[in-house]
């Protein structure tokens, strides 16, 4: 079943976009990251946290270094495009929570 993109969830994505593109810190991993993030959060039902896993991530981003989506995922939780907490168990996925205030 898929889940048609709504124009909320489209236009903080966006914003957050607009906002990457000037944020000097960060690679275009790191935006490939950040977008298949937002994939994987459409295909979850727009539930926020959503589970991840690395190799689905690493997949839409088109990473093949593990230690690249490593520095790359902990940067997004650092600067604060994202809230990642890693679970460490092999059947549970990662959560990842959107910021509070990425629809405004």
């Amino acid at each position: 079943m898929k889940t048609a993109i709504s124009t909320p969830a489209l236009a903080g994505y966006a914003k957050l976009l607009r906002h990457m593109s000037k944020d000097k810190r960060l690679s275009a991993t790191h935006v490939s990251l950040f977008t298949g993030l937002f994939v994987h959060w459409q295909r979850s039902g727009f539930n926020s946290p959503f589970a991840v896993t690395r190799r689905t991530l690493m997949a839409y981003s088109k990473i093949a270094s593990i230690a690249t989506y490593h520095k790359c995922i902990r940067e997004l939780d650092v600067y604060g495009y994202i809230s990642y907490q890693p679970s460490y168990h092999p059947k549970l996925g990662n959560q990842v929570y959107w910021p509070n205030d990425w629809k405004s």
